[in-house]
């Protein structure tokens, strides 16, 4: 899958499916490939990785058709450019609560290079350099997808205004942030919490945006629930967790096996 199919999908109402990918690994990418994924999200926001290596990682993940979606920083339309530049096929920014940095991540996705003024007037009064412009900048960005991370109170407040900007695909619940926001913080089987999550789910899908949570503890169910509410961007744990929860059942189930005490560790979810 590229940008253009999963924008297409995510607006359609299809789900799409992905997982955080933290390895630079250059063995990983054929080895997800395998796996019935569309997209590789990419975090630069809370994992350290260098732009050398996210362009890397876009380039490979494209060639192997799993759909690169970096998420930057911080709501910032220079970095969006960057990793497009860098051959990133969508963009996550950061905690949104104001309309006008959704704007400034569909003005670096899908209208780069175009940029001040010029830029401003096509966003906010529609009014492009020309025809032929506009129409270099829809085939120049046609992969661009534009995502936005929901996770306050504020956010869910603001959020018909914010899918009211036009060029907007999505929104993923950054489901840790949004848990401190809350006032119950890391508690995802709360019912304050589950009742924001459906709201937001809900609002997203009844104005034709599609909707998600990065989903990364023990509960699929939970997940599986929250499809069946509208959840339509999957994004599913993360290739490090996966790989320590498949190895942790293989060993534990060799040292029962041999007659070893398995050991217990203090293995916490990943914040991102």
């Amino acid at each position: 899958m590229n940008g253009q199919q999963m924008r297409e999908a995510l607006r359609a109402g299809r789900r799409v499916y992905g997982t955080l990918m933290i390895s630079p690994s250059p063995r990983w990418p054929a080895t997800m490939a395998g796996l019935p994924l569309d997209f590789a999200f990419i975090d630069t926001e809370h994992i350290s990785l260098g732009r050398e290596t996210v362009v890397w990682m876009c380039h490979t993940f494209a060639a192997l058709n799993l759909a690169p979606i970096v998420r930057v920083p911080e709501p910032n339309p220079t970095l969006a450019t960057m990793v497009m530049d860098g051959g990133a096929h969508g963009v996550i920014f950061p905690y949104v609560e104001r309309p006008e940095q959704v704007r400034d991540l569909v003005g670096a996705v899908k209208y780069r290079p175009l940029k001040g003024r010029r830029l401003t007037e096509l966003l906010e009064r529609n009014q492009p350099p020309s025809q032929e412009c506009l129409d270099y900048l829809s085939a120049r960005n046609a992969n661009g997808v534009a995502i936005i991370n929901v996770e306050s109170v504020p956010a869910i407040e603001a959020l018909p205004d914010l899918l009211a900007v036009d060029g907007l695909d999505a929104v993923l619940v950054g489901p840790h942030d949004l848990s401190v926001n809350l006032g119950k913080p890391e508690a995802y089987d709360d019912d304050a919490f589950d009742a924001a999550v459906r709201t937001i789910l809900r609002t997203a899908r009844q104005a034709g945006v599609g909707a998600g949570v990065h989903f990364f503890w023990d509960d699929v169910e939970r997940e599986i629930d929250w499809i069946h509410a509208g959840m339509n961007l999957v994004v599913h744990s993360t290739d490090l967790r996966s790989s320590a929860s498949a190895l942790v059942a293989d060993v534990e189930r060799i040292r029962a096996a041999v007659g070893d005490a398995t050991t217990t560790h203090d293995r916490r979810d990943e914040v991102v």
